[in-house]
């Protein structure tokens, strides 16, 4: 598939720290690519280089082709940034903060900032300062679709923001997707977005954990489970082990990339009962990698 987003060891650092670790990073068109990783893990870093906001320190940034801090200015008419926390002029109303947002903005910006606030169901004479936090963040939202954005970056988009508001606001990325948009989400909120992604990267210390598709990240790590009589798997020889554990006769690991035919081959020991193979949930496979990565493995 078409790359849209690439990086090649882009690396930023803040004093002494290295807050972006020679990141290399691929999202194709119409992906919904979910940037994981807790508070610190360098997302919110990561995507204001990718916005032309920051300037590598070393490495590459490029989208649609151009170079994100070269190109910053030419891309800001073709990709929409909505940060963590937006600041607008809050004695304004919804519509007055549209229309001076179009000032800067092509002709058609205003219509299609007033068609989005009606599919958000805003009201246009509400003042911003009276908005519920989710409205709020709808307001950010049709602000930044109105661009007619070919791709969208969200960093950490339902902060603060009740359950029910987070799964309608997640949810409708999925149909700005099948338009042909690339979203980018950042969120540390792993169980919510792993509904919307199609494409996730995990991010640890500035350092990139796994990236790859969400089916192909389900089929590559998974927790193989199992009881034995006498002698417990040697786990070395069916995978990478993420995690191992278990109690009593019942043995129990996570694995990266497991080996089909050293898998099988267990599955018809002698002495193996009750072997099972099954899928892990995004927060699973996430506490597993960073488990590992904190082992020095």
């Amino acid at each position: 598939m078409e790359p849209i987003i690439e990086t090649r060891d882009l690396t930023k650092r803040f004093g002494g720290t290295l807050a972006v670790d020679r990141l290399n990073l691929t999202v194709p068109r119409g992906a919904i690519m979910a940037l994981l990783g807790d508070n610190g893990a360098g997302k919110t870093t990561t995507l204001r280089m990718l916005t032309g906001l920051l300037p590598p320190d070393a490495g590459s940034a490029r989208m649609l082709g151009q170079d994100c801090w070269a190109a910053a200015v030419a891309l800001r008419s073709r990709v929409a940034y909505v940060p963590e926390r937006p600041r607008f002029y809050d004695w304004m109303t919804v519509a007055e903060i549209g229309w001076f947002a179009a000032g800067f903005h092509s002709e058609p910006y205003l219509p299609r900032f007033e068609e989005w606030t009606r599919k958000f169901q805003l009201d246009p004479k509400a003042r911003l300062k009276n908005l519920s936090k989710g409205q709020y963040a709808k307001v950010g939202l049709a602000l930044a679709l109105a661009v007619d954005p070919e791709v969208l970056i969200l960093d950490e988009p339902t902060s603060g923001l009740d359950l029910l508001v987070r799964r309608e606001f997640l949810g409708s990325m999925v149909g700005l997707a099948a338009e042909g948009r690339t979203i980018i989400i950042s969120s540390h909120q792993i169980a919510e977005v792993e509904r919307v992604a199609s494409h996730v990267a995990f991010l640890a210390h500035g350092r990139l954990l796994l990236t790859a598709p969400l089916d192909e990240v389900r089929r590559r790590i998974v927790r193989l489970q199992l009881r034995y009589e006498t002698q417990a798997p040697d786990p070395a020889v069916l995978g990478a082990v993420l995690e191992r554990n278990g109690s009593g006769k019942q043995w129990r690991a996570v694995l990266q990339d497991p080996r089909t035919d050293a898998v099988e081959a267990l599955r018809a020991a002698e002495g193996i009962h009750d072997m099972e193979l099954s899928a892990l949930s995004l927060e699973e496979i996430y506490c597993a990698l960073l488990a590992r990565k904190e082992d020095g493995k």
